[in-house]
């Protein structure tokens, strides 16, 4: 067995755990599943829309937060729950289309997606010291940085990219830490999907070989804490049985498209996936001061 049929199969069996636990609760639970807000309608579309766009990188947990609140399909306390169970499947999908398709050094796959994953365990009790304001507005400048790097080689203004599908030595070294960091970033709000594009870009890979990356490492991570929701059954069931059924057909979709785009289509689209996420972390950040601002001098006038 190589490594990355062991990978393949290790995806498999974790993630079909967290599908029995799912299906098991499910069952437990049909008549609070049918009280769950949401037409099947409405979830079976958003889904499919969701999870094709993040397979492309784009973050599922920002749009489905905006899309859930807006729609009041579920309680703020049960959003992190619903955030973590209802992609669990999708991204298992994901990981495995990927890593399948898109040809990646088994080597360097296993390094990143273990460090991410020991970041992600063991990264709380540092990130809880860190300022999170100080630290997304840092990286949405970093990540509109990077944009401003891969739009200038497009360009010609300085070399581009790179297509290697390996790392070694120092860079091998380089990467494994940023994933630690990317991991431990995870638990205060800050997504991994875009510097993980960046890293590898920024190391001279083919910008293709991030999709197996970010993805393999969530879909090692997400799977154990999702299932701690449903055992003590704080996430919407209605929303993830949808997500984890019409959230793969977009998915799927997405996949084939990404597999069939050449490196330059994948670099416009790293591009402007890393524009969004910068400018949308920087614009949050930057909101967010002025409303508490304001909501000081207003306790200072009273």
């Amino acid at each position: 067995m190589t490594m990355a049929t062991a990978i393949l199969a290790l995806i498999v069996i974790i993630n079909g755990i967290f599908a029995f636990k799912l299906v098991q609760d499910l069952r437990k639970n049909k008549s609070e599943l049918k009280k769950e807000p949401g037409s099947n309608i409405f979830l079976s579309i958003s889904s499919a829309v969701i999870f094709f766009f993040s397979t492309f990188g784009v973050s599922d947990f920002a749009i489905s937060t905006i899309l859930y609140r807006k729609k009041k399909l579920v309680s703020d306390k049960k959003l992190p729950g619903t955030l973590n169970a209802q992609c669990v499947i999708p991204v298992a999908v994901m990981a495995l289309a990927y890593i399948s398709v898109i040809e990646v050094s088994p080597v360097t796959l296993i390094v990143c997606i273990v460090a991410q994953i020991i970041g992600a365990y063991i990264g709380p009790r540092f990130v809880v010291k860190l300022d999170p304001k100080v630290i997304r507005r840092f990286i949405s400048v970093g990540l509109l940085v990077a944009t401003a790097f891969i739009l200038a080689g497009k360009f010609n203004l300085v070399p581009s990219g790179g297509t290697a599908t390996a790392l070694t030595g120092g860079k091998l070294v380089t990467a494994a830490v940023a994933l630690f960091i990317f991991g431990a970033l995870n638990n205060i709000g800050i997504g991994s999907y875009a510097l993980t594009m960046a890293t590898i870009y920024a190391l001279g890979m083919n910008p293709a070989v991030a999709f197996p990356i970010m993805m393999g490492a969530c879909t090692f991570s997400v799977p154990v804490g999702s299932m701690e929701f449903i055992k003590f059954g704080e996430y919407g069931r209605k929303i993830t049985l949808f997500a984890s059924t019409f959230g793969v057909i977009g998915v799927l979709v997405a996949v084939y498209l990404v597999k069939g785009l050449d490196v330059s289509m994948i670099q416009w689209v790293v591009a402007a996936i890393l524009l969004y996420s910068g400018l949308s972390m920087l614009i949050n950040e930057l909101k967010s001061s002025s409303k508490k601002e304001e909501n000081e001098q207003l306790a200072a006038a009273k």
